[in-house]
Parts: C-alpha cells; structure tokens; sequence
C-alpha cells in the first residue's frame, strides 16, 4: 500500500535496516564475504567478540569488507511507501544495530533519510540501546517504528504506531496482540518450495552416479542397493549443505547475474542466518548417515565435503583449477558407491568419468561466458574467465568429450569385456550414441541454449534422456 498525505505528520518515523528495509543482514552478509576472503579470519572474528562485544565485532568487520549498496535486496513495497512519506515531507530516520560503515551507503543509496542512528565500535544499537538513541533524538516526544524481528519489540513497545515488515516467525502475531500496528508489509515468500530451492534438491539427482559401480560390477543385490539408497541421502544433504554455504560466499556476483539473482538468498527470500543454519543441520546429518554404513564411505563423504569447501573458497576464483575440481568432484561420488558397497573401481570407469566430467565442466564454464556475451560484459564477476576464454575453453572441452567416448571405445575392444559380457559386440553401439550426446551438448552451448548446470539440462532433455535410454537397454541385452 501507498501513503500520501496532504500535509506531513509531524510524528517521524524510524526504520530498521536489516530484514525490514533490506532483505538480508548485513552483519552476516559482510562476515561470509570476510570468511570467503581469509577463511581463518574466523577465528579473529571470535577474538574481536570476546574483546569487545557484538559492536566490536561487526566494526572489525566492517573496517575490512565492503558491501555494494546498490546490490542489496530491498523490500519494495515498503520503499515505495517511505519514498510517499518523504515527498510528504515526513522525517524519516535509519535506525539499525548494523555498523555505521555499513549502513551508511544503504542510507546515501536511498536518499530520503533525515538522519541515520547506528552501531559504533563500543555501542551496540539494538533494543533498549536503540529504544534509547532513539528517545534521544526525539527528545522523548512520540515516533513511529518499523521493524521486523523480536529484538524490535521494546521499541515497539515506545512507539506511537508500529510497522511491520517481512516479520520473522511469529512477530507479527505477538506485534498485533500487544501493539498499534498500522500497517503490515510481506513479500517474502514463506513456502517449502523457497527451501526446495535453496537446497536445491533437484541436485541430488547427481548423486544417482553412487550407483554406477552397482551396474558396471553387475552387483544387483537387496543389501547393496539399500545401502546405495543411505549412501545417496548422505551425499544429498552434504551437497546441499554445501550449496547452502556456496550460495552465502557468492551473493555479490549472484545479484549481477540474470538468472542467478533470483536464487532465494540473493533475493533475500531467505535471510542468510537461517541458511548458516540449515547447512548446519544439513551438513551434520549427511555425515552422521554417511558414518553409519562404513568407515570408508565416511571419508569419501568427508573428502567430498573438503573438496567442495575448497572450491567454494578459494579455488572457485582460479581458471581451469575449478573446473578441474568439478570434474573430480563428480569422480567422487563414483568412487564413494564402490565403497559403499565393497566393489573396486576399475582403471577404465575412472578414465572415462574423468573425461567426460571435464566436459560437463568445461560446458559450465562457456556457457557462463556465452551469458556475458549476450550481456556485453567481458569478464566474469568472481572468477577467473574472460570472454576472450570462449574458444579455447571450447576446444578444450569438445576434446575431453571425445576422449571419454575414445576410453569407452578401449574398454570395449579390452579383452576383459568379452567374459564379463555375453553379446559384447553389442557395447559398440554405445560409442555412436555417447558420440551424438556429447557433440549435442557442445551444439547447445554454441548456441546459447545452455543453462547453468549441462548435466540438469540434460536430465530435463528429451533426446537426452532417448540417448540415456539407449545405453542402458544396449548393455542390458550385452549382459
């Protein structure tokens, strides 16, 4: 809704920062870019709280980051209604627990703020400590306030009327009972489907690759496959865990990305706090669940999330290392089925997953790059890629397909096949198809019809899914 008076009401208004007229938390914004930047600045963040306090804290980290304004999720609607209370000539004032260092270019971005009240190194401005900046500028007379969290309510409590803004659970009930509330603003979507796709649970179809060694060993038992079926679970929670945290270090270049800027934490329709929670609570089940089939799955899981770690912190920002970690990634959660099953991983799967996830990478990688293309931008926000990357990249990527479908050829003509199989000639039949996939997928990236992620594209392709089809009834009439 939009307010607009004839004359202005003399009462003036005070505005939370965080979660009220931005979506996210700048506190928590500002410590994950930190952690990105130096991940062992974690434990000078815990040497700053003991020194001194939640004010200290958030001024260290202030002095060593900064957040771009203009990047930050707003709260439309009730921008739009502070905008009418301005050109009303209503006094409007920033009042946040954030730093000053940083709460002060979301004030100079907006424009119509008279004043703005703020965390300084000693003086944490949250609840009575605000409730009493907040007196001071109004020489006690009344004020307004809007808010959005518990820590609001002694203000609230103070204030003429109140306004709350994409409240957190149960807020807007407990404000409704006790306060005058004028007016209710919501635009945070609060369903399952949000989380569904923060953890991005259709990523877990990735970990269907546990099963490989299942087919390729010809290990068809009860036992193994409800072991394979914990094993994916495990995996699933780690990587969505780890896709949390992956979000949380890469909301900067999310928010300048056209598709990437509507995942639900550069939108802000989660608030990175709960998401430093869930991955929390979703990390530490994988594990547990990992750690109850074996000691050897266990690793591989633990392997899996340290090498995701390092790729969301560090490694990410490095042309061809990431890629390459991509592809090992993949790799790994091959080699984690066999162990979840007692089989071995022969010298021949390995090759080929190494090639063709290098590919899928690589695809990744120029699909990305035809993004900017189409954007003119030159390079990537984040990483090391420039435009100019494209063909080479390319080159390189066309040859890794190949080469899987040349160490698939190998395996075929390998002596050792010709026992494991019935009707081994049949397996040739695979090279053509695995050829027409590979060339299709590099086609599709040429011409900009690629998303993000080939291997869910291609889950989501019909001739894909033809193709998959193909190979897997092929080898069931080799066997």
């Amino acid at each position: 809704m939009n307010s607009a008076h004839s004359t202005p009401d003399p009462v003036p208004l005070f505005v939370d920062l965080d979660g009220t007229l931005i979506k996210t938390d700048l506190l928590a914004e500002s410590a994950l870019r930190l952690l990105k930047k130096s991940p062992l600045s974690l434990f000078a963040c815990l040497a700053w709280l003991i020194r001194g306090g939640k004010a200290g804290l958030k001024a260290e980290i202030a002095r060593r980051v900064g957040l771009d304004a203009s990047l930050l999720p707003l709260q439309n609607d009730f921008v739009e209604f502070l905008r009418n209370e301005a050109s009303a000539g209503r006094s409007l004032y920033l009042a946040t627990a954030s730093d000053l260092q940083l709460a002060e270019p979301v004030a100079n971005r907006l424009g119509f703020f008279t004043g703005l009240l703020a965390s300084t190194p000693g003086h944490n401005l949250k609840g009575a400590h605000k409730l009493e900046a907040i007196l001071a500028k109004t020489s006690g007379g009344p004020f307004d306030y809007a808010g959005n969290a518990h820590a609001d309510m002694p203000v609230w409590a103070a204030a003429r009327q109140v306004l709350v803004v994409n409240p957190d659970p149960g807020v807007a009930a407990a404000a409704q009972a006790r306060f005058n509330v004028k007016q209710v603003f919501e635009d945070r979507p609060r369903n399952l489907q949000t989380w569904l796709r923060a953890i991005r649970l259709h990523q877990w179809l990735k970990n269907l690759l546990l099963f490989v060694p299942l087919l390729t060993a010809h290990a068809f038992t009860g036992t193994a496959l409800m072991t394979l079926v914990l094993g994916f679970t495990a995996f699933g929670c780690v990587a969505s865990g780890t896709y949390l945290l992956n979000d949380l270090l890469d909301l900067d270049s999310d928010r300048r990305h056209p598709r990437k800027s509507k995942r639900p934490f550069a939108a802000g329709d989660i608030s990175p706090v709960f998401g430093l929670l869930a991955m929390l609570v979703l990390l530490a089940t994988g594990l547990a669940l990992a750690a109850t089939l074996s000691i050897a799955f266990f690793l591989s899981t633990l392997a899996y999330l340290v090498l995701t770690l390092s790729y969301s912190l560090y490694f990410k920002a490095y042309v061809l290392i990431d890629v390459l970690l991509l592809a090992g990634l993949y790799t790994v959660r091959i080699i984690a089925g066999a162990l979840a099953i007692g089989v071995s991983v022969s010298s021949w799967l390995l090759a080929f997953s190494i090639f063709v996830f290098l590919n899928l990478a690589l695809i990744k990688r120029c699909s990305e790059l035809k993004t900017l293309e189409s954007q003119a931008r030159t390079s990537t926000s984040g990483r090391d890629y420039r435009l100019a990357d494209l063909g080479i990249l390319s080159s390189m990527g066309v040859a890794a397909g190949y080469i899987s479908v040349l160490v698939l050829a190998l395996y075929v003509d390998n002596p050792d096949v010709r026992t494991a199989y019935s009707h081994p000639f049949l397996l040739w039949l695979l090279c053509p198809f695995m050829m027409y996939w590979v060339s299709r997928l590099w086609i599709k990236t040429s011409r900009g019809e690629m998303n993000d992620d080939p291997l869910l594209y291609s889950l989501r392709d019909r001739a894909s899914w033809i193709i998959f089809l193909a190979m897997g009834l092929t080898t069931l009439l080799a066997i």
